[in-house]
């Protein structure tokens, strides 16, 4: 298998716009994220994947390689585009948000497709387990539930699943926005329609679900720092210290 890594890139997000540029250390975000994804050794090969000229300047002046992108709702529709004419089996999505993920989960998410022989599962995904219920209740940490092998029932923003019931202990898990795809379940996905649910939440892995795709979902212990706001950004410049 040729297995690649794209990093989705968008400099105007929504919450915090031009957050890919911000410095972390003596390098930008964006350019702390390829260069850790690259240091895993993991990839064939790596590329951001932006419609930013500023953010693919960026890349390419750091000795990386970057594809230019028209734009797109979602980053799973940005990677479609970008690895449409790129040789390769299975494509790790790493959010340019996400500049200290460690090379376990990536190994864990590979090895769901090594493993997978009858090719069932189109995507797999990491999940962590919530602690503390202000972080379940933040609409911003989407949840996700799934059936006793793993597979993805659903992803929200609500409280997922909710604890009516109070006399045993509910488990909570946060989906950490890290995707391995099969490239033709991919470039497949770029091809449908949205659908109400995806639409409503604003998360693009429910369309897979809606379509009848298969997620696996794995469980990691890694606790990192997404950078959806500008207080994420003095964290993560905490954890670099």
């Amino acid at each position: 298998m040729k297995i690649i890594a794209v990093i989705p890139a968008r400099y105007n997000s929504t919450r915090f716009p031009g957050k890919l540029m911000e410095k972390l250390g003596d390098k930008t975000v964006i350019a702390t994220t390829y260069q850790n994804v690259v240091a895993t050794g993991l990839f064939q090969d790596v590329f951001v994947a932006t419609d930013s000229e500023i953010i693919y300047d960026e890349i390419l002046q750091n000795g990386g390689k970057a594809v230019m992108t028209g734009e797109h709702e979602t980053g799973s529709d940005r990677i479609a585009e970008a690895v449409n004419n790129i040789d390769c089996d299975i494509v790790i999505n790493v959010q340019g948000d996400e500049p200290f993920l460690k090379t376990e989960p990536l190994k864990q998410l590979i090895q769901v497709f090594e493993e997978d022989r009858a090719q069932e599962i189109s995507l797999a995904s990491l999940k962590i387990q919530l602690q503390d219920y202000e972080d379940v209740q933040n609409p911003n940490n989407v949840k996700v539930i799934t059936d006793n092998n793993g597979y993805a029932l659903y992803f929200s923003r609500s409280v997922i699943p909710y604890p009516r019931e109070t006399s045993v202990p509910t488990l909570y898990y946060k989906h950490i926005g890290v995707y391995a795809f099969r490239k033709e379940a991919l470039l497949k996905f770029s091809q449908l329609e949205q659908k109400p649910l995806e639409i409503a939440e604003k998360i693009e892995c429910i369309r897979y679900l809606e379509y009848g795709m298969k997620i696996k979902m794995i469980e990691t212990q890694f606790v990192g720092v997404g950078i959806d706001t500008p207080e994420d950004l003095e964290k993560a410049k905490k954890l670099l210290k």
